[in-house]
């Protein structure tokens, strides 16, 4: 659900203009955001911080997601898809250019997704592409893509960061020099510190109100504050010292805003290295967890407990937790059944504070149980190679902020490494059925899978806890994807 959480005297800072003081007519912004995305290309890479400054902004693909999750038309302007459900018509918008002058076709569009499901392809998101056949330009406007079997989510998979539509001429240079048809150009790139873009004048839609905005990088809470505070930063979206959200309630320049994501924040384990490789240590993990000590602990107590990866205010949701209560007894019973000579494992952890803080917590609550824990800080270049590249780890704290990726743990070479035919199966029906109903209970049985394998800890669903000028409008509430849309933000009174 939506909620914006504003003190009375914002409130009135901006319903009153007497209050407020003039109109501002700033058309420039400044971002805060606590990772810096390790490249600007979102086809070949898999950091969220990627999407977060280039959806919607830079990039856009053939359909998109809006603010409340819903699938919107992008580049394509409709589509329609054949009785046998195999093949989908996308009719593009015309009059589309690329932001080095060339134009958009279904040219493109067919360079794209066959550059994306292509054998050596980078994508981190490559399953979202592996029911594709065949895709074909019809004329200049019109693509189709056939599928191997029926997919009623596929215009859901399009819209994705992953899908984006990009160009031969351009794709090349996509990691630091991204081009695409988006509402902004990217302007430049320091690294270690920010990027800029500015609004694209020839933009096929409707013109942003802002003409520039920068995207600073502040990993560090106390920083982060102190720049708010200071208004260097006129908004930070994903704000990482939630502690403090009090004090911006508490001062009428502000706006605090509270909402969700997707983000399913999970102890993910290796399902692969030894001794994880048994259920009952990956169970016994489970029962050590205290996930609202976690919540409280790291989070300041925004966050909501899951027992499965599925975000829980998608219809969907069951309610697993029961299935992994802290029960640190039975923790310790099944540790000495199936590890009586001691367990020691090793915990890596990316630079977000959920992480970090959340570590600590869980480090403690495992060897409260008798297993030994050794903790490593990872910068996020290195986490992407060793973990989720490499696959070196035994266990490690991440938020999986994909919308609706549950369809990840059939996928037995993905960096958790959990193999289970039966559940690969399921997924495979769910991917060819379109009657809701059937997919409700298709997913509920998916979650009930995984949640009894202990594949992972699930600890809780992470909350979007953001702060902004109280005079900017249109920032997303919630996060149905990982991004910082900026085509209807503006300054108010």
């Amino acid at each position: 659900m939506k909620q914006l959480k504003l003190t009375a005297a914002a409130l009135a800072l901006i319903a009153g203009p007497m209050l407020a003081g003039p109109v501002w007519a700033q058309d420039s912004l400044t971002l805060g955001m606590v990772l810096e995305p390790p490249n600007l290309d979102p086809t070949g890479g898999a950091a969220a911080a990627i999407d977060e400054v280039v959806y919607a902004n830079i990039f856009e693909g053939l359909t998109r997601f809006g603010p409340d999750g819903s699938v919107l038309p992008g580049l394509a302007e409709s589509w329609e898809v054949s009785e046998d459900g195999l093949t989908y018509t996308f009719h593009l918008r015309e009059g589309v250019s690329f932001h080095d002058g060339t134009t958009m076709d279904a040219e493109d569009v067919v360079f794209t997704l066959d550059r994306a499901r292509a054998e050596d392809s980078t994508n981190a998101q490559k399953a979202l592409f592996s029911g594709i056949e065949s895709v074909t330009a019809v004329d200049a406007t019109t693509v189709a893509v056939t599928l191997s079997a029926p997919n009623g989510n596929f215009p859901f998979n399009m819209a994705w960061g992953d899908a984006v539509i990009v160009a031969p001429e351009s794709i090349g240079d996509a990691a630091t020099k991204p081009i695409g048809t988006g509402p902004f150009v990217f302007a430049e790139w320091v690294q270690g510190d920010h990027v800029r873009i500015t609004r694209n004048d020839a933009y096929w839609g409707e013109a942003p109100a802002l003409a520039e905005a920068t995207f600073k990088f502040i990993s560090d809470p106390n920083a982060a504050f102190a720049a708010m505070m200071a208004g260097d930063i006129q908004a930070f979206p994903n704000f990482p010292a939630p502690e403090t959200l009090s004090q911006f309630e508490a001062d009428p320049r502000f706006a605090v805003i509270v909402g969700s994501t997707e983000g399913e924040t999970i102890l993910s384990t290796n399902n692969k290295a030894p001794n994880l490789d048994d259920i009952r240590i990956r169970k016994a993990i489970a029962h050590a967890i205290n996930r609202q000590e976690i919540i409280d602990g790291a989070m300041f107590g925004y966050g909501t407990p899951i027992g499965s990866h599925f975000a829980p205010h998608n219809p969907d949701y069951v309610d697993l937790t029961g299935n992994s209560a802290h029960d640190p007894e039975m923790a310790k019973a099944l540790l000495a059944e199936a590890a009586p000579d001691g367990l020691s494992l090793r915990l890596m952890l990316p630079p977000p504070a959920y992480a970090r803080r959340g570590g600590e917590i869980v480090a403690a609550q495992l060897r409260a149980v008798g297993i030994e824990v050794e903790i490593s800080n990872l910068e996020w270049a290195q986490w992407l190679e060793q973990v989720f590249k490499g696959k070196d780890f035994d266990l490690t704290i991440v938020s999986h902020t994909e919308p609706a990726d549950i369809n990840i743990y059939a996928r037995p070479e993905y960096y958790f490494q959990y193999d289970r035919p039966e559940f690969q199966a399921l997924n495979e029906t769910l991917t060819a059925t379109s009657d809701p109903a059937q997919r409700s209970a298709l997913l509920a049985e998916m979650q009930q899978i995984i949640a009894e394998d202990y594949v992972n800890g699930y600890l809780f669903q992470l909350a979007k806890t953001g702060v902004a000028d109280a005079r900017i409008q249109g920032l997303w509430a919630n996060s149905p994807t990982q991004a910082n849309d900026l085509t209807g933000v503006s300054w108010g009174q």
